[in-house]
């Protein structure tokens, strides 16, 4: 698909709070280069106010496919609930637009699949589908892993990644939270999948993961905590908290390497403020290497904002954006990983989840009843 060369034109589907609260902000961030033309919602009191909030010229439908056939826009954010993820994204990339999608992008890696099918083939301008990984962005997750990537901060060798949150009965009132056919998961697939994938984003591949899960709080369908031991190709060995019954909630990773400890510590997004580094003993001597660590080149904090200016960047030179193809679909196969390590009791490796694995076309497993009573793999 061949880019227009004014404004690119965007919709947005699903008019709730992260559309309200964080597509929009960042649409207006890059009015210069987008201009948001239409919205979808089959609530119409939503649409509305979201319009509204929007200003003049946001025309609002009801269906999806009479937006992209009357509006034709360039590029759609998905702010829909996850169990229509999969079909959208495909529908509208075989209309040719790009999709920017709030994870998890779908519920299994088959569906992931099929979203690939539908993209434009590698090499090509497109369109592609990027999920909504924010955490990856800012200038202080860009500083920390050119850091790593290029051994400035000596060998990485202990991680640590935790996402402890709180949700209360009144959030899984909603339908269809805590239920595997609708959301995929619990906090490692709802919550935790953001810091996991800076983990990953941070780190590199992932080698071999051993999990539990459980249900101790919550009466739903999927887990209300999970942890794992993860191996990374690199050797650095991690371990991965994901909770939704923890009062005191905070988002936080921690790399521990041969010269210096990174951390990172915030909950909903992040400045260059939230990244601490902690020399060795034996390199805190050289002050202005310690200096540079400490000094980004600029402050830009993670957001929606900071995503989408790469996507737009991506459009704008037809090539595949962050966030999408295998570089995502390694946060989802480790995602999936974790539940089937968690409930089978066994370590599960990379590449080890293949199409005639039942994890490949659930995360469940082909087990959505998980009766609490079944104490296999952990859980209660």
């Amino acid at each position: 698909m061949t880019r227009p060369r004014g404004r690119l034109r965007a919709a947005v589907v699903g008019t709730g709070a992260i559309a309200h609260g964080s597509h929009l902000p960042a649409l207006a961030d890059h009015c210069a280069e987008v201009e948001l033309v239409a919205a979808v919602d089959v609530n119409t009191a939503q649409l509305d106010a979201f319009r509204a909030a929007a200003g003049n010229g946001v025309d609002g439908f009801t269906r999806l496919d009479e937006m992209l056939a009357t509006a034709r826009p360039d590029l759609v954010l998905l702010g829909s609930p996850p169990a229509f993820h999969r079909e959208q994204t495909v529908e509208v990339l075989r209309a040719g637009a790009w999709v920017l999608c709030e994870k998890p992008l779908c519920l299994s890696l088959a569906e992931y699949d099929a979203i690939a099918a539908a993209e434009g083939p590698d090499g090509s301008p497109g369109p592609y589908a990027s999920v909504v990984f924010q955490h990856r962005y800012g200038s202080g997750a860009a500083h920390a892993r050119a850091l790593l990537t290029t051994g400035q901060l000596g060998t990485p060798l202990v991680a640590h990644c935790q996402t402890t949150w709180y949700r209360d009965g009144a959030y899984y009132a909603v339908p269809w939270r805590g239920r595997w056919s609708s959301e995929g998961g619990g906090p490692a697939m709802g919550h935790g999948i953001h810091q996991m994938d800076l983990l990953l984003h941070l780190l590199g591949d992932w080698a071999e993961i051993r999990a539990m899960a459980g249900r101790l709080v919550h009466d739903v369908e999927s887990e209300d905590v999970s942890t794992a031991l993860v191996r990374f190709a690199n050797g650095t060995m991690a371990t991965v908290v994901n909770s939704v019954v923890s009062p005191h909630e905070v988002s936080r990773i921690r790399i521990d390497c041969s010269d210096a400890t990174v951390e990172l510590t915030h909950l909903y997004g992040h400045s260059n403020a939230d990244w601490v580094y902690t020399p060795a003993p034996h390199a805190a001597a050289d002050e202005r290497r310690v200096e540079t660590w400490r000094t980004p080149a600029a402050d830009l904090p993670s957001s929606h904002s900071a995503q989408l200016e790469s996507v737009l960047a991506a459009m704008r030179a037809g090539t595949r954006p962050p966030g999408s193809g295998p570089d995502a679909r390694r946060t989802l196969e480790f995602v999936a990983a974790l539940y089937k390590a968690a409930f089978t009791g066994m370590p599960v490796r990379a590449g080890e989840i293949t199409s005639d694995d039942p994890y490949y076309t659930a995360m469940h497993g082909g087990h959505p009843a998980w009766a609490p009573a079944d104490t296999a793999g952990g859980h209660r």
